[in-house]
């Protein structure tokens, strides 16, 4: 399995890869930040499986990237994976030739899954099981689906102080304790409690879920 992921997310790339690797450890995953730099990598080596674009990347503009992968290696299957978008814009992918839609509200056992199905050649698009409609790439309380821009509006009712907004800048970029404590001239100790404290204010499991919380929420770039 060789697969080219291109997010400009790096604590969800990391992710991603471990999942990978550990479940095949023969896979070969190439990464990429931005579309431009996805496109030179398939220039400089088109055998790949499988392609991941991440939808609000860097030099993705909406659909335009997509169809400029899809039309400059058209033989390499194309997949979306990101953590913003409406099911127009899943609808728009398939019809460029997308073989599939990964939100990245799956977990990552769920998304190894995904790339493992879409490797046979069939087309992945994942359902919410209760609408029955194509499940949405934002975040779910457990009570109702939030678009987007009402992600951000509830955004502003979390309080955190201007020291957790530094550490989750930090965060975003998958720095890890040490290196946000380095940067900050802080201890690690006392990094772990301000991670902690995001964690508890976003509502998420870990720092790699609190990571894209943020984005989606506009706390961060």
């Amino acid at each position: 399995m060789k697969l080219l992921l291109a997010d400009d997310h790096t604590l969800f790339k990391d992710a991603l890869v471990q999942y990978i690797v550990r479940a095949d450890p023969d896979a070969k995953v190439s990464l990429a930040k931005d579309l431009p730099e996805a496109i030179v990598i398939m220039e400089n080596d088109p055998d790949h499986d499988l392609i991941l674009l991440d939808l609000k990347m860097p030099g993705m503009h909406g659909m335009e990237g997509l169809k400029q992968v899809r039309e400059k290696f058209p033989d390499v299957p194309v997949a979306l994976i990101t953590g913003v978008a409406e099911k127009e814009d899943v609808d728009a992918a398939m019809e460029l030739g997308a073989i599939g839609y990964f939100p990245k509200t799956l977990s990552g056992k769920a998304l190894l899954k995904a790339i493992q199905f879409v490797l046979t050649g069939e087309k992945f698009i994942p359902l919410d099981h209760h609408t029955n409609s194509i499940m949405p790439a934002y975040r779910d309380d457990g009570n109702h689906m939030e678009s987007s821009s009402t992600a951000k509006h509830n955004a502003k009712n979390i309080k955190l102080t201007p020291r957790e907004l530094e550490v989750l800048s930090y965060l975003a970029k998958g720095e890890s304790n040490k290196e946000i404590a380095n940067a900050l001239g802080l201890q690690v100790v006392t990094v772990k409690l301000h991670v902690r404290g995001i964690c508890q204010k976003l509502e998420a499991k870990n720092r790699t879920q609190a990571a894209l919380k943020a984005r989606e929420f506009g706390l961060c770039s």
